[in-house]
């Protein structure tokens, strides 16, 4: 019977072992936070190209859309791969190879080219020196040919065959956003509802959104595309990319088509469109006391605000100060995602505003304690990195992380007499 119970004693505690042996190397094993897709595993072709095409610089294109030009010189899209936070960020997490393939997208962007792969998975590819590698190409980041080039062929709004590069009609224009704004998390390692950086599912996903109703786009209209059944919000260019009237090649015909802006989380404006913000005073919950709200709606964004990276968040201040400005009481509130990395990938909280879904915060004031105050103040303000990740990668921005989005004040009677 010893014998029985001393061979089990040294079964659990093996079995013991081997658990704390697999959760250590969780914790300290490569992060993959999604999957590779086949979509995704590569960059794009440029082995075959146009032969009236003279170069795949963004230059050579402005020639003919010098408009176009201008304000992909001015986007995000054009930094892809210079973003100083993004170099910080990608070398503090190892440099993996599939992040060029988003950020520097075409084959010819990147040092290596991809032979092959190690492991299932694809993160770990097998590289080989790339002859064709262009640096002054890799530093133009998500350049025209990323999104315009494909098999060898130049692909846009409108078709035409006596284009000094023949053009074929995009089927489905959103579709280029989606190779790299749409990634998946379903995995046996990951319990979260929706993926980092998952717009798309954070569309489909959103309970109670009414997906009868698109989201209002930049100019005001529901866009021109036609909406399909049950992708009617995942319209991604009727927002950041909103239509305009003018020419598509100088000299050319005035139509309808998109500007190249793609304005986001780093523009306050189009931030500042997507929410609606609202301070008024509610009825007192009590004699002697003043009740204010701060009432923040996602009206303009079909995917929830902040989207993207789950570094970003809202706060929101609401703070009773006196005829000199100093805060006397305040509430302070983060509309932030939460995520456990390790030694899992669980979802544990996300607080961030789904589409046309009024978040609401009280602020109850006992006006008998503050003899001295004179005003309620709110302000919102987006966070582009959160200031614990921007210290443990150790980037030193030389640009504001954080800005203002919105700031009201209820003056109270005391200050009219003061």
């Amino acid at each position: 019977m010893m014998h029985i119970r001393k061979k089990k004693t040294v079964v659990v505690g093996v079995v013991l072992l081997a658990l704390l042996a697999f959760l250590v190397w969780r914790l300290i094993r490569p992060m993959d936070i999604f999957v590779v897709s086949k979509a995704f595993e590569r960059p794009v072709s440029t082995a075959v190209t146009p032969a009236s095409l003279p170069s795949l610089s963004a230059t050579g294109c402005a020639a003919c859309h010098p408009a176009f030009y201008r304000e992909w010189s001015t986007s995000i899209h054009s930094q892809a791969w210079t973003d100083p936070y993004f170099q910080k960020d990608w070398r503090f997490d190892g440099q993996q190879q599939i992040c060029k393939n988003c950020h520097i997208p075409l084959d010819r962007q990147q040092e290596n080219k991809v032979v092959g792969f190690k492991d299932k998975g694809k993160w770990h590819p097998i590289l080989a020196p790339n002859p064709a590698f262009d640096r002054e190409l890799q530093h133009e980041g998500v350049t025209c040919a990323a999104c315009h080039l494909r098999d060898g062929k130049i692909l846009g709004p409108y078709a035409s065959k006596s284009a000094p590069h023949p053009v074929e009609k995009i089927a489905n224009t959103n579709e280029i956003c989606f190779k790299c704004h749409v990634v998946s998390g379903k995995r046996w390692d990951t319990f979260y509802r929706i993926p980092p950086c998952g717009t798309v599912a954070e569309i489909r996903n959103t309970p109670g959104a009414n997906r009868s109703t698109p989201p209002v786009a930049a100019n005001g209209t529901a866009g021109s595309e036609i909406f399909r059944p049950g992708d009617a919000a995942l319209n991604c260019v009727q927002c950041h990319m909103p239509l305009v009237e003018r020419p598509l090649v100088v000299g050319g015909k005035v139509r309808m088509v998109r500007r190249h802006l793609w304005r986001g989380g780093h523009d306050p404006a189009m931030v500042k469109q997507g929410l609606d913000a609202v301070l008024r005073e509610a009825p007192a919950p009590s004699p002697g006391q003043r009740s204010f709200t701060l009432t923040l709606t996602n009206t303009g964004a079909a995917h929830y605000l902040p989207t993207g990276t789950p570094d970003r968040y809202l706060s929101a201040s609401i703070r009773l100060v006196d005829r000199n400005g100093a805060v006397l009481r305040e509430d302070h509130h983060t509309l932030r995602r939460s995520i456990m990395w390790r030694p899992f990938i669980v979802d544990l909280r996300d607080t961030r505003l789904p589409r046309w879904q009024p978040r609401v915060f009280r602020f109850d004031v006992d006006s008998s304690r503050y003899p001295t105050a004179v005003a309620v103040e709110a302000q919102v303000r987006y966070h582009l990195v959160d200031e614990a990740r921007r210290k443990r990668i150790g980037y030193e921005n030389k640009e504001p992380i954080a800005y203002e989005v919105f700031h009201a004040r209820i003056a109270l009677d005391r200050e009219k007499t003061n």
